[in-house]
């Protein structure tokens, strides 16, 4: 499979909002939103001037097939979080996820020069966890019942990856590099 990764547009809007809105997706998120069009294009029009945030859209063979996104980007720490989903259920894969989590480490720390990067993952989604410790994350805390939504709370695993442990580890780890534009 060949990934690429693309700023997002104003016309990858309502492609998001759908896969936001999926249940298979908002099930592993904070929210369950019931977005609009209008409400994307406010949205994209706030992220477009926010020097802290960068999103791209994830193509797989040239079809667009989720997002992933930098928070944080301005914080005088060094510190980034991201996320990412790919709402394409037909182009998900164990090899797609390891090179986008590992390709981004290397942005946020070879070309960026970030010092740590934070993710917040839902503990039930076993899997995630399981793949950023593949890439070498440590879990930082776990919050019992942190996040309500639906009236059901979940608890909420916080990892981390630093730019010292990622330099070490990265030579030992075999992905396909994607490049962040």
């Amino acid at each position: 499979m060949s990934v690429t990764l693309r700023k997002v547009t104003e016309g990858d809007l309502e492609q998001i909002m759908r896969w936001r809105m999926d249940p298979e997706i908002t099930h592993y998120m904070n929210t369950d939103p019931k977005l609009t069009l209008e409400g994307q294009k406010k949205w994209f029009a706030k992220v477009q001037q926010d020097p802290d945030v960068s999103y791209w859209i994830i193509e797989i063979d040239g079809t667009a097939a989720g997002v992933i996104n930098y928070t944080g980007l301005t914080n005088p720490t060094g510190d980034l979080g991201w996320a990412y989903y790919v709402g394409e259920k037909k182009l998900r894969s164990i090899q797609t996820a390891l090179a986008l989590e590992m390709s981004m480490y290397d942005h946020a720390f070879l070309d960026l020069g970030k010092n740590a990067v934070y993710s917040d993952v839902f503990t039930l989604n076993q899997g995630v966890i399981q793949l950023h410790k593949i890439c070498g994350c440590e879990v930082v805390e776990e919050k019992k019942a942190h996040v309500v939504k639906n009236g059901a709370a979940y608890d909420v695993t916080y990892m981390r990856m630093t730019a010292e442990h990622w330099k070490g580890i990265r030579d030992s780890k075999k992905y396909e590099h994607i490049v962040f534009p």
